[in-house]
């Protein structure tokens, strides 16, 4: 029997200053503040092991730039990364 998956989408709105600076979010922080983990220690955990995808493919870095336009996965959770 087939299951039904259900996506769940969230979004994360990331601030770019004007006066240059950080235009990324290290992937470790970005599970942390969607509350997929209690901590960037268990964001990087989750990566280690595989869990985590950023554009279709799993990625193993744990301080990955995710940037703008930017998707990441993490089981049943879509996290569209959007400049706010």
């Amino acid at each position: 029997m087939a299951r039904n998956l259900v996506m769940q989408n969230l979004e994360f709105k990331l601030i770019v200053p004007l006066w240059g600076g950080s235009e990324y979010i290290e992937l470790n922080q970005l599970l942390k503040l969607v509350g997929q983990c209690d901590s960037g220690g268990a964001g990087k955990a989750l990566v280690a092991e595989g869990a985590v995808s950023v554009d279709g493919k799993v990625e193993l870095r744990k301080t990955c730039k995710v940037r703008a336009g930017s998707v990441v996965t993490l089981g049943d959770v879509r996290i569209t990364v959007k400049v706010a």
